[in-house]
């Protein structure tokens, strides 16, 4: 949309450096590319690095894998892998993982940590990819970023960590879950008019404009939706209150991350004090929702089938 475009042209460096910090920090509360390479100055090589060679070379070695993220860790539980590291978090983490030490939070890993469990493999994902890449780089830590900013995406990584350590046929029996779960949202679609749907993603004290190449709005697209901001190559963008009222959307959906609660009191503060949200046909109708955070992550995780009916239900009220 031009109007966004616009918009972000007009915006300073100082608040494209917030804008920043906030994807940041929402990637972070949720869940790729080689990030390393060995390096050929004949310097010694780390522990890290040492034992992904031995690994490279020794087939039946057993890895070592970390994971840095909620998201991956759920992942490697369902395709029973065991993990040498995991993130530090507030939520609940597999029962399997019980005794795995903690790495750190997942925008910040404790480096020195992760390198004393001799990983074979360290697991991130792509949306932190540009701050940590450089960290893992200069310790020599081999780490690779998932790529999870859609469903179909985050389907792809589950079958090359599968191909990878020896759970093929588990990957194919969680990714053929998944793909049960879309058929059968498109055929509850059939018929039904596309509703044009509004995502505001939150963190205490602002919101961003959430587009269809974010993982929440690649599941609005999924279940049926056309989300009103169209023709961004990003995932978030800066909202402009006037021009999202004149794309007149159906549904409006807000998602809070970081400190939900704080976030969702934030939001129903602005929706009262701010009179332009009266004349949203969203808000005349009812139809604005909160997404619950365990079922809607900023990127992809496990919970996309359960996320899907939710949407669903929200999407197509009428039914």
């Amino acid at each position: 949309m031009n109007q966004y475009a616009a918009l972000t042209q007009k915006k300073s460096f100082v608040f494209y450096m917030l804008i920043g910090i906030m994807i940041l920090l929402l990637a972070g509360c949720s869940g790729g590319a080689q990030a390393g390479q060995n390096p050929s100055d004949g310097s010694t090589s780390t522990a890290a690095s040492d034992a992904t060679e031995k690994s490279s070379n020794d087939k039946t070695a057993t890895p070592r894998i970390v994971a840095t993220t909620v998201a991956i860790s759920e992942i490697t539980n369902a395709l029973g892998l065991d993990l040498a590291g995991k993130p530090t978090s507030t939520k609940v983490l597999p029962d399997r993982y019980k005794d795995v030490p903690d790495v750190g939070n997942p925008m910040s890993p404790d480096m020195e940590k992760v390198m004393s469990l001799k990983p074979t493999d360290v697991l991130s994902v792509t949306t932190l990819k540009y701050d940590l890449e450089p960290k893992f780089k200069d310790l020599n830590i081999n780490a690779e970023f998932l790529n999870f900013e859609s469903l179909a995406n985050m389907q792809k990584e589950i079958q090359k960590l599968g191909d990878r350590f020896d759970k093929a046929e588990k990957a194919k029996e969680i990714n053929g879950a998944l793909d049960a779960k879309v058929a059968e949202i498109q055929q509850n679609i059939k018929g039904k008019k596309s509703p044009k749907v509004l995502i505001l993603l939150g963190v205490p004290g602002s919101y961003l404009v959430a587009t269809e190449h974010s993982y929440i709005g690649d599941l609005v697209k999924i279940a049926g939706g056309t989300n009103v901001v169209q023709g961004e190559k990003v995932e978030f963008i800066a909202h402009n209150t006037e021009a999202l009222q004149q794309s007149n959307p159906d549904i409006i959906l807000r998602a809070a991350h970081g400190m939900p609660d704080e976030v969702v009191k934030m939001f129903d503060e602005e929706f009262k004090t701010n009179d332009i949200w009266k004349h949203f046909n969203a808000v005349k109708k009812g139809h604005v929702y909160d997404l619950p955070e365990p079922l809607f992550g900023t990127t992809g995780n496990l919970a996309a089938s359960s996320a899907l009916d939710e949407l669903m239900k929200m999407l197509y009220p009428s039914n």
